[in-house]
C-alpha cells in the first residue's frame, strides 16, 4: 500500500521540504502545504457545480423518463444511459474532487506517519517533531482540539455543499442520498479518526475544511449564477 501511496506521497514530500527549507517551522508549513493543495484542487470544485447546475437542468428530462417508464426498469437504465451521452452530462461527476482529494490525504496520512520513507532530507527527521500552538509534539496526535475542529468544519462544508435532491431511482437520485447520509456520517468519523491521526495530518484536514467553507460558500453564488443563465436560455428557446 505505502509502495502505491509513494507515487503521491514522495511528490508532496519533496514540497514540505522545500516548503520547510525556506518557512523553518513545521506547524506553518503544513499551513501553507495546505493553502496550495486546495487552491490547486479548486478547479475540480468549479467543475463539480457546473456538474450539478447541469444535473438541474437536466432533472425535468430524467422525470419524464422515469414516468414514462415506471414499469419498465431495463428500459428505464437505457433511455437514462441515452439521455447522459446526448446532455453530456456525467451524474458521477460531482465526485470527482472527493476521488481525487482522498488520495492525497492517504498519501499525506502516509508522508507525516513515516517521513523519512518519503523525504531525502534528514533534518525533516526533527521537523516533524516540532511544536505548534498548544500542541507539543506535531508527529502525535492531539486527542480533542483538533478532531473536533475537523469534525465540525467537515460537517459545515457538507452542509453548504448540500444539493437539492433528484427524485427516482437514477444514480443522480442514489448519490444525493449517499451524500446525505455522509453528511453525518463522515464527521463523526473524521473526530474518531483524528484522535488517532499524527496532529499534522489533523492540521491540514481542519483548516483544508476551513478553506472548504468558504469555497462552498463562493461555490452557491456560481450555482445560482449557472441556474439564471439556464433560464434565460430556455426562455430564448
Amino acid at each position: 500500500m505505502y509502495t502505491i501511496l509513494g507515487v503521491i506521497a514522495k511528490p508532496l514530500g519533496w514540497l514540505l521540504s522545500l516548503l520547510y527549507s525556506f518557512i523553518d517551522n513545521y506547524g506553518i508549513t503544513i499551513i501553507v502545504f495546505t493553502i496550495i493543495v486546495k487552491l490547486c484542487l479548486y478547479p475540480l470544485y468549479i467543475k463539480q457545480t457546473k456538474s450539478m447546475a447541469r444535473m438541474s437542468a437536466v432533472q425535468p428530462k430524467m422525470t419524464e423518463l422515469q414516468r414514462k417508464y415506471a414499469n419498465d426498469r431495463e428500459t428505464l437504465n437505457i433511455k437514462m444511459a441515452e439521455l447522459y451521452k446526448e446532455e453530456k452530462f456525467n451524474p458521477m461527476g460531482g465526485c470527482l474532487p472527493m476521488l481525487i482529494q482522498m488520495p492525497i490525504i492517504m498519501a499525506l496520512f502516509a508522508l507525516l506517519r513515516k517521513p523519512m520513507a518519503y523525504m531525502a532530507d534528514d533534518s525533516m527527521l526533527f521537523a516533524v517533531h516540532e511544536s505548534f500552538l498548544w500542541i507539543m509534539d506535531l508527529s502525535q496526535p492531539d486527542k480533542w482540539i483538533l478532531p473536533i475542529l475537523a469534525g465540525v468544519a467537515t460537517f459545515i462544508a457538507f452542509s453548504l455543499n448540500q444539493q437539492t435532491p433528484a427524485s427516482g431511482n437514477d444514480p443522480a437520485a442514489q448519490m444525493n442520498g449517499m451524500m446525505k447520509m455522509m453528511k453525518y456520517v463522515f464527521p463523526v468519523m473524521i473526530v474518531f479518526m483524528g484522535r488517532s491521526f499524527p496532529a499534522g495530518l489533523a492540521v491540514y484536514w481542519a483548516l483544508g475544511q476551513v478553506m472548504q467553507i468558504f469555497f462552498n460558500i463562493h461555490l452557491k453564488s456560481v450555482r445560482e449564477k449557472l441556474k439564471e443563465e439556464s433560464k434565460k436560455k430556455k426562455k430564448k428557446k
